[in-house]
């Protein structure tokens, strides 16, 4: 398959996990803290990455040990407590519309630190994108005043967490397999995470709590698919493509976890669905061929 159809397939495929992880936190906060949420889904996705990755890990010298480190923390350690800890004020639907501001915040980032050229077409692309999430934005707010969106602010640094590691990635770290970018970030965040699991009291706990055993299902899923997995095939999507296009996964991640969201019992409004379309429409004059 040519990169032009694998990069397609790639955004695809983590469009639709990414989309479902967010009514997986919801689900799995009814038991859990965005404490022990948050470690636990590192610790249980760096361990089937290691499985599988170790050994990749080996070909890493200490200069990429030096921007693994930055990538790790950026994108593997910081964000799953962010999420889940916005998660606890925020609906999941929109929370993944907030999250769509990270092809911007990479156009931004690339363009100021890394020396990133862009097109006048995909910069237009990017800020219509941008004006499809702001309309769903709005029906967010709209169909729920009651939530507090100061918590957005959680996602917002998550989101330029992800955009400084899809710069650091593509300008410093391409030249090596993904799996072993992967494996190398989780492990960067495994022993902190797993020190926040036993400081959570998670081990006490989860013996004599049912809500929380079953949490630990909606978790697994998670910390798998939508974590070591995903990130795997985001990494090879980095790889075979732009920053930019990498990045514009979060513009249909939305319409996957508003559809979850509706199926739960949240709202949806016709002029989200709007959004959701000039959502694609960005994304398309990103990514169009000339």
């Amino acid at each position: 398959m040519i990169d032009y159809n694998k990069k397609w397939l790639y955004l695809i495929l983590l469009s639709l996990v990414w989309g479902s992880s967010f009514i997986l936190i919801k689900k799995a906060l009814v038991g859990l803290t965005p404490m022990q949420l948050g470690g636990l889904r590192i610790v249980f996705a760096s361990i089937v990455l290691f499985v599988f990755g170790f050994r990749s890990v080996r070909a890493l010298s200490l200069k990429d040990w030096k921007w693994i480190t930055w990538a790790g923390l950026l994108s593997s350690f910081f964000p799953p407590f962010l999420f889940a800890l916005a998660q606890t004020q925020i609906d999941s639907g929109v929370t993944s519309i907030f999250n769509s501001v990270v092809p911007l915040l990479t156009t931004i980032v690339g363009v100021l630190l890394f020396g990133a050229i862009i097109t006048k077409r995909q910069v237009a692309g990017v800020f219509v994108g941008l004006a499809g999430t702001i309309a769903l934005i709005v029906a967010g707010m709209d169909f729920n005043p009651d939530q507090n969106y100061w918590y957005a602010i959680f996602i917002l640094l998550s989101a330029l967490g992800y955009a400084l590691n899809i710069n650091i990635i593509k300008k410093h770290l391409s030249h090596l397999r993904p799996l072993a970018v992967t494996t190398s970030s989780f492990a960067i965040a495994f022993l902190p995470a797993l020190a926040l699991v036993f400081y959570s009291g998670f081990f006490d706990e989860v013996g004599a709590n049912v809500e929380m055993q079953t949490s630990l299902w909606y978790l697994l899923a998670l910390a798998i698919i939508g974590t070591s997995i995903a990130n795997i095939f985001f990494n090879k999507l980095i790889k075979l493509s732009s920053p930019v296009f990498a990045a514009s996964v979060t513009y249909t991640i939305p319409l996957v976890a508003i559809f979850w969201a509706v199926l739960d019992g949240e709202s949806l409004k016709a002029y989200q669905l709007i959004g959701g379309v000039v959502i694609l429409l960005g994304v398309w004059m990103v990514n169009r061929k000339k």
